[in-house]
């Protein structure tokens, strides 16, 4: 059961306007990066709400969002059980928005990014989709993943650090995500991708490369080939999980 806690002003904002678009960010420990993924959203301009859900966090994550959202009416904070399936529907089901959009705590929005939704979805049969991705800093492997991403991007395939956003009828009518804490995202895309056309956005969303600052490129490289693979194979989310986040607390 999620347990909501909610700012003062953000009960009258939503009986005062209904968001057009839901933000729907889950975290888990993410202490170190959490003020700055605040603050980057109350940049983006538009109507919308953000549902921050946190998965049992032991490193200040809660308090810190608690304290940063305080005075921030569009924001709310749920606890919900850990893995990111289940924290992104636990924030679902809450949203008030038309249309969800997920967003990991390490990508950043651009300014214009509930307006691009909007005006994708002024299309009825667009059921949603995703944003150009780009990999941050200036090196060459942030530029190879960049490019890898988008060409990965024409034959349908896309992950959760691209933000990946839908219409709130379809996301019902697709049963959300998994429960797993791992691929719940490539599941999803590739459910979303059968419901009807998707758009990738051209407005860039911009991620975080300290997946492979912290374990090295080529170990990062294996590692993504490695899961991919293993799950298109059948084997359990949950052991995957287990050795894609072997030390995660």
């Amino acid at each position: 059961m999620a347990i909501m806690k909610e700012s003062s002003g953000l009960r009258a904002e939503r009986g005062a306007q209904r968001p057009t678009v839901s933000i729907i960010v889950p975290v888990l420990n993410e202490a170190k990066i959490i003020q700055q993924t605040i603050s980057s959203l109350c940049a983006v301009a538009g109507c919308y709400e953000i549902i921050i859900v946190d998965g049992g966090s032991k490193d200040g994550t809660l308090q810190l969002v608690s304290d940063s959202i305080a005075n921030l009416p569009a924001f709310s904070l749920i606890s919900a059980p850990p893995g990111r399936g289940t924290q992104l529907n636990a924030g679902a089901a809450l949203a008030r928005g038309n249309a969800l959009l997920f967003l990991h705590a390490d990508t950043t929005l651009p300014e214009s990014a509930v307006e691009a939704i909007q005006h994708a979805l002024g299309e009825p049969g667009v059921v949603g989709g995703n944003f150009r991705l780009q990999f941050e800093g200036p090196g060459p492997a942030s530029a190879i993943f960049t490019q890898l991403n988008s060409i990965r991007r024409w034959f349908g395939v896309y992950y959760g650090d691209s933000a990946i956003w839908c219409r709130l009828q379809v996301f019902k009518h697709l049963g959300g995500y998994t429960n797993a804490h791992l691929m719940e995202d490539y599941d999803f895309c590739r459910r979303l991708e059968r419901a009807g056309p998707t758009v990738c956005l051209t407005e860039s969303v911009v991620t975080s490369a300290r997946r492979w600052r912290d374990r090295g490129l080529i170990r990062t490289v294996i590692f993504w080939v490695l899961i991919q693979w293993l799950y298109l194979l059948g084997l359990n989310p949950v052991c995957l999980a287990r050795l894609y986040y072997p030390k995660r607390s």
